[in-house]
């Protein structure tokens, strides 16, 4: 999973907002940094180049993402870690950074304190999460094509966790309750590149929990081609260009 979702989705969907969110560290001048979730390290390694001076210490509760991120982004120290649960002392870290991570916490307000805890005071925690799935021209169309698979079942992954945040309110309030003030609130739309719209299919059937989803109801092959059909459709055949759309945070500790 982890090589599918660097390979298809990462280049396409998460490097236009890592390059975002990297931008924004730079200027805060972290002299220790953490990331929750850092997944494959698409973000990790724009840090790592944003804010050379910084330590860059990369967590994500994937062991499996922790040793594939450690090899791309090497410069880095990496801990398998749970973010409702760091194993770091009060006061550790200047900034807490997570890309698109913060919708997968069972607990969102307990991880958040969890990141004000390792702040030392004055730190801030710089994060994304997604807008509803309707704002998200890739993901849409790859649940579309889900729907047209499975009309009476299909997999709920999508709308569900990855866009299952997307209350921009409802998130400032969980900064609120765990102790942070929100300095910085913005709705930011970018677009994603893709050589195709098939690769981005084969990406999340194979590089995300929807394919655990679609091997539970079977007949791979069929799924795989009514996605791509469908995706196809809506994005179009050849290289494909599309908005994704999602909401940037500062908090202040």
């Amino acid at each position: 999973m982890p090589a599918a979702y660097e390979q298809y989705l990462v280049p396409v969907l998460f490097r236009p907002f890592a390059e975002d969110l990297a931008a924004r560290a730079a200027p805060l001048q972290p002299r220790r940094i953490l990331e929750l979730a850092a997944g494959t390290g698409a973000l990790t390694s724009l840090l790592l180049s944003a804010v050379p001076s910084a330590e860059v210490t990369a967590t994500d509760l994937n062991e499996a993402m922790v040793a594939f991120g450690s090899s791309r982004a090497p410069g880095a120290v990496w801990r398998q870690a749970d973010a409702q649960r760091l194993p770091f002392p009060d006061g550790s870290f200047d900034l807490v950074v997570c890309q698109f991570g913060v919708m997968f916490f069972p607990d969102r307000v307990a991880a958040f304190a969890e990141a004000r805890r390792v702040l030392a005071p004055g730190g801030r925690f710089l994060f994304n999460t997604w807008g509803p799935i309707g704002t998200h021209a890739f993901d849409a169309a790859v649940q579309a094509g889900l729907e047209q698979a499975f009309p009476v079942d299909p997999p709920r992954f999508l709308p569900t966790v990855p866009h299952g945040y997307a209350d921009p309110a409802v998130v400032a309030a969980d900064l609120v309750a765990a102790g942070f003030g929100v300095e910085e609130e913005q709705e930011l739309t970018l677009d994603g590149r893709a050589a195709s719209a098939a690769d981005v299919a084969i990406g999340f059937l194979t590089g995300t929990p929807v394919r655990a989803a679609v091997e539970e109801r079977g007949d791979g092959p069929t799924v795989r081609a009514t996605v791509i059909e469908e995706m196809t459709a809506r994005l179009g055949a050849g290289p494909v260009v599309a908005p994704m759309t999602a909401y940037v945070f500062l908090g202040a500790a």
